[in-house]
């Protein structure tokens, strides 16, 4: 029982937490929100006078038969102006509140996206794209109507409610009681309602982000979908999790629809139990038809902002919850990456040492065990081995994506700690055999808004990279239009202008991780003649599963099972008769075996035209 009860102080010491740092997001709007709260006060005073006017009129004046023209119209009109003014009152706060709301949005949309940014690797591995997408756009929204005048507006139905009490038990004391008499049943209701609302904002939280990330996750895929035909597998797996999504929602408007009413009814009972209790005092003369009548209106605006507190805790209770899954993001101190401290590079020779590294991407799972190597100054160096032995891995830690675990990693002599993180990423280019590109243009994409980079720049850059005569040929040059991913153009011309891209940045190291592996064999002879020039000067290295494309680098390393096995050139690797020299002749027989199956094609398609 102690341990609950712990448990639940601390549930609400974290919620008390959240909703303060909400608060701190109005700190810079205090200004506007002050204005807001003076505005408030007055629409309060316009709602509480209005009554007041009619009851004047209909005692004074109707219920006694004295007509007093001239008085009459001064009420009409001040009435008139009363309604008038409150109209423009609610539309200058609303438009007010909006305005802040939109402001705090946005900051806090920014800051998120700035902090995703600069996690870690392993942050990614962790969050779907599609529960980050959630984060920034619809708990952000969630926000809203919290940042949009939920408190202003909340701290102005309670004054109201307040001020309706103290004006009906200043006319009336028995009738004032009757009104607040149903209080405590509504307060019932909203605690009832509170725990069940709870509970389907988290649910409907989670059921959007799955939704948000299945559907990025199938329409980046789309192309595999519809090559392995799995459309309707991939219908049932949406349909599924969208109506756990729809029952959520649906759950929601339930709830949601039943506030109103219940409060309307109450609202109507009240008044009918008002009309019964003083009947016989208006019969009997000893009660005013304006009282009465003016009980009933204030009976009407009392319920009014219960209402409208009602749906402001809805909205309250749906931004705690996304303020939740929002800070738990913007918490995340030991994911973010630290790119400003550290020494600056300044040149960089391209020396890079690893010493007895071990790495492991959870707990010891080892990826790498005890790998040392050393790269001169200039050379071109190969990692070549299994799928998963750990070549790609080596090139996450020398950009350090992840830290090791174990070890040293040294360029030019300097643990790679020590340098900003910064500097250290832009001496180093990655190819990648899966090319993103960016929507924008030819020109952006290499350019990646660097600034002091030139259009001469660039196309010194096509040029090495042989994509020269690619990008001229296309309408607009440099400026051709890169719609999403680069969809529009072939893998193998995607890859020439990531090649590009790394060029120009004229790195001191140079990475390339499978970079030939999605290039026709025409088009890899154009990248192997640009390999001389683009490696002068710098640190060249790759990784491949074609074997063919480096027999020329001065060492190869084999890597099996996360652990160097192997190094030496070519000829060193090949008179061993070990790993290296099994990998290559596997190689030319898959090639043997493919440049038969196109010839025996060929051959029975001559055939066919001859008969």
């Amino acid at each position: 029982m102690d341990i609950n009860r712990a448990d639940h102080s601390e549930d609400l010491y974290r919620k008390k937490a959240k909703v303060g740092r909400l608060l701190a997001y109005f700190i810079p709007h205090i200004p506007a929100l002050a204005l807001a709260v003076i505005i408030a006060f007055l629409i309060n005073a316009v709602i509480v006078i209005k009554p007041v006017i009619l009851q004047q009129i209909i005692d004074d004046y109707l219920v006694p038969g004295f007509l007093d023209q001239k008085a009459i119209y001064r009420l009409g009109f001040t009435f008139f102006g009363l309604i008038l003014g409150g109209a423009v009152l609610n539309y200058t706060q609303s438009i007010l509140l909006n305005s802040v709301g939109q402001k705090i949005m946005h900051r806090m949309r920014t800051e998120l996206f700035n902090k995703i940014q600069r996690m870690s690797m392993s942050f990614f591995d962790r969050y779907s794209s599609g529960r980050l997408l959630t984060r920034v756009t619809n708990d952000v929204e969630s926000l809203n109507e919290l940042f949009s005048g939920v408190l202003v507006n909340l701290f102005r139905d309670v004054v109201m409610i307040a001020g309706i009490i103290y004006v009906m038990f200043s006319m009336n004391t028995k009738l004032a009681i009757v009104g607040v008499s149903t209080v405590p049943l509504i307060a019932l209701i909203a605690v009832l309602y509170r725990k069940a609302a709870r509970k389907n904002f988290i649910r409907m939280k989670m059921m959007i982000g799955r939704l948000n990330g299945f559907l990025a996750e199938n329409i980046t895929g789309m192309k595999i979908v519809q090559i392995f035909s799995r459309e309707k597998q991939k219908y049932d797996e949406y349909d599924e999790i969208e109506k756990g999504y729809f029952k959520s929602s649906l759950r929601e408007v339930i709830l949601n629809s039943l506030g109103r009413p219940i409060v309307q009814i109450i609202n109507n009972l009240t008044i009918s139990a008002l009309v019964w209790v003083c009947a016989g005092d208006v019969l009997g003369g000893t009660l005013e038809y304006g009282v009465l009548y003016a009980f009933i209106s204030y009976i009407r605006e009392f319920f009014q902002p219960i209402n409208e507190v009602a749906d402001k805790y809805t909205g309250l209770q749906s931004a705690v919850v996304s303020s939740e899954r929002i800070f738990e993001i913007m918490d995340m101190d030991d994911k973010v990456e630290d790119l400003q401290s550290g020494i600056s590079c300044g040149h960089i020779r391209g020396e890079i040492e690893f010493k007895n590294v071990w790495f492991a991407y959870k707990d010891e799972n080892w990826v790498l065990k005890d790998v040392s190597f050393h790269i001169k100054p200039g050379e071109t160096v190969a990692f070549v081995g299994p799928t998963g032995s750990g070549k790609s891995t080596i090139i996450s830690l020398m950009a350090r994506f992840y830290d090791i675990q174990k070890g040293e990693i040294l360029i030019d002599g300097k643990n790679i700690k020590d340098f900003r993180l910064s500097d250290l990423r832009s001496k180093i280019a990655v190819v990648l055999q899966d090319v993103f590109l960016f929507t924008g243009d030819i020109a952006s994409n290499i350019r990646l808004n660097l600034a002091e980079m030139t259009d001469e720049d660039i196309y010194r850059a096509i040029e090495m990279a042989c994509v020269d005569s690619f990008v001229e040929s296309l309408p607009n040059g440099l400026y051709t239009e890169v719609k999403e991913r680069g969809c529009t153009f072939s893998a193998g011309q995607r890859q020439l202008l990531s090649f590009a891209r790394a060029v120009a940045a004229n790195p001191s190291v140079l990475i390339l991780d499978e970079a030939t592996a999605s290039i026709d064999t025409e088009t890899e002879e154009m990248i192997q003649k640009s390999m001389k020039q683009v490696t002068s000067g710098r640190t060249s290295i790759l990784i491949a599963h074609r074997l063919s494309t480096i027999r020329n680098v001065n060492r190869i390393y084999v890597i099996h099972q996360g652990r160097i096995v192997e190094e030496g050139d070519h000829e060193s690797l090949m008179n061993m008769n070990g790993q290296y020299r099994h990998m290559v002749e596997l190689n030319i027989k898959n090639e043997n075996d493919l440049l038969n199956s196109v010839g025996q094609q060929q051959w029975r398609g001559e055939q066919r035209q001859g008969d």
